[in-house]
């Protein structure tokens, strides 16, 4: 019952979300500025403000890490297999690949994660979601800098170098370094900081499953729908599969490891998009695949936390 309670309630937020963008409620000049504030402010407060008053040597676990790691790599050698295998259209591929490994942490994953754990596992998921966004982001752009025949060389180079700048100056993979730094020197937050990051982490995931919601479009999917269920075989089942067998192989019990479970679990992010339009990507294709997978979550992690509790 506690999971139906966590999942439903994100899940029909999302709808919400949905729903409100069709009766046009947030216009897509909304859209932007709001997403924005969610991106840059919103969540990087209530992560920063997570990690900094958590105890990192408690908290974090390199095997984890590792394993969670692991899992990753796997499921992007296993979708680069298919396309290499299989009648993907060649401006797909990269997209194709991408979707299958790059989890949307900062507006679902985490939020599950909230809402099911608590502020520890909270502080917990934010810590590894740090490394594991930087890992995913740098092979996110590897994937798609492969497969861009599109403009020249120098061009190519370009885009190369404003991506791995973007990744270095990730709002949410900083919020989540600064608040390493914090809770390693163990310096404790001042009151009006502490409190001016409460009121702005109460309306970082409430907006953020808004948004999502208003992102979703199911008009591409019947477009490439067989891939798209390959890719939420891959995100969604395969992902957290291949983490929940290693995680036991090394016998690390699952109260430690859900928080990284759960950023496995997490469906495909809505940066696939943004990614795939900036590095000659297949941008229709990542609507369709974020679409599917974010509502087929609702399903793979009722399933995944009742088989873990």
């Amino acid at each position: 019952m506690r999971i139906v309670a966590t999942i439903i309630p994100i899940f029909m937020i999302i709808f919400i979300g949905w729903f409100i963008k069709k009766r046009d409620f947030m216009p897509p000049a909304f859209l932007m500025p709001a997403n924005k504030i969610v991106y840059y402010i919103a969540i990087p407060a209530m992560i920063f403000s997570a990690v900094a008053k958590a105890s990192f040597h408690d908290e974090f676990n390199i095997k984890i890490l590792l394993i969670t790691f692991a899992s990753l790599f796997f499921v992007a050698i296993s979708a680069w297999l298919i396309t290499a295998f299989s009648g993907i259209p060649e401006n797909v591929k990269g997209t194709f690949i991408q979707s299958s490994f790059h989890g949307n942490f900062g507006y679902i994953g985490l939020a599950v994660v909230f809402y099911y754990l608590g502020d520890s596992g909270f502080a917990n998921a934010s810590i590894f979601a740090g490394f594991i966004m930087i890992l995913q982001n740098i092979l996110a752009v590897a994937v798609l800098q492969c497969y861009s025949g599109k403009g020249n060389n120098k061009r190519k180079r370009d885009t190369l170098k404003s991506n791995l700048k973007a990744i270095v100056r990730h709002p949410i993979i900083l919020s989540a370094i600064v608040g390493i730094i914090f809770s390693l020197s163990e310096i404790q937050l001042p009151m009006i900081l502490d409190r001016t990051l409460s009121i702005l982490s109460g309306m970082a995931l409430p907006l953020a499953l808004l948004l999502i919601g208003a992102t979703i479009s199911f008009n591409v999917i019947r477009s490439y729908i067989l891939q798209i269920v390959e890719i939420s075989v891959f995100k969604l089942i395969l992902m957290p599969a291949v983490g929940v067998l290693l995680f036991r192989l090394f016998s690390i019990p699952s109260s430690e490891y859900l928080p990284a479970l759960i950023l496995l679990a997490s469906p495909t992010a809505t940066m696939v998009y943004v990614m795939a339009q900036e590095m000659d990507g297949e941008p229709d294709f990542a609507v369709g695949a974020l679409s599917a997978c974010t509502m087929l979550s609702a399903v793979s992690f009722t399933i995944w936390l009742n088989i873990l509790s």
